[in-house]
């Protein structure tokens, strides 16, 4: 999926991995940055020849960081809420599981302080941090292009599952009624996986929210 928005910016979608998880390049006149790191993407943005500066992580859930390290090898910074930890990944829950999951280990450069917008490649990003699906998990919001990346929070017609370690549905339907359903109807939503979607679209038609 490639999308124009507004200030020249261009959004292209990349899906990879065992549970097909989207990941979101973003370029600008003035740098480019990825929205999640799932397999594979390193790859795909090597053989785009497009510089990625920093990677913004929604959540360390496996498969929206297996190519976490890679991108930090190729140059770019790693933003995430948290830093990286084997609890936040799901490694050792998988491995509970019998799922041998292994992720190559990396180092948050930079952590995120939601209080206040994070500004890259000449864009202001308003940040959210919604737990429930994930304990570290933060939501992007690009109020001028009126596009909101959600991560495992939101998804067309469905929510994050709240089953995995730290899981919680109060906490994420709360999460998402303060900071996602307050959003202008018309921002779209760009999630970690599935197709798109809209606020205006989920306040009507999503069965998990009230």
């Amino acid at each position: 999926m490639i999308s124009q928005v507004p200030h020249s910016m261009k959004i292209t979608s990349y899906t990879g991995g065992i549970v097909q998880t989207n990941g979101y390049l973003v370029e600008t006149p003035n740098g480019n940055f990825l929205i999640d790191a799932p397999e594979g993407v390193a790859e795909w943005i090597e053989g785009k020849g497009v510089r990625v500066d920093d990677v913004l992580l929604t959540h360390q859930h496996y498969d929206h960081v297996m190519d976490a390290a890679a991108m930090q090898a190729a140059g770019a910074r790693l933003h995430a809420f948290a830093p990286y930890s084997k609890e936040l990944t799901l490694e050792a829950a998988a491995r509970a599981w019998g799922m041998p999951i292994s992720v190559t280990p990396f180092e948050v450069d930079l952590l995120l302080e939601v209080d206040r917008p994070l500004v890259l490649a000449g864009l202001e990003i308003a940040m959210a941090h919604v737990p429930g699906h994930a304990a570290d998990a933060v939501t992007f919001y690009l109020a001028d292009s009126a596009v909101v990346f959600s991560g495992d929070t939101l998804f067309a017609g469905s929510i994050g599952r709240t089953d995995l370690p730290g899981g919680s549905t109060e906490q994420l339907l709360e999460g998402i009624s303060r900071h996602l359903m307050t959003l202008p109807p018309e921002t779209r939503v760009l999630s970690g996986h599935g197709s798109a979607t809209t606020i205006g679209r989920e306040a009507l038609g999503n069965p998990y929210l009230e």
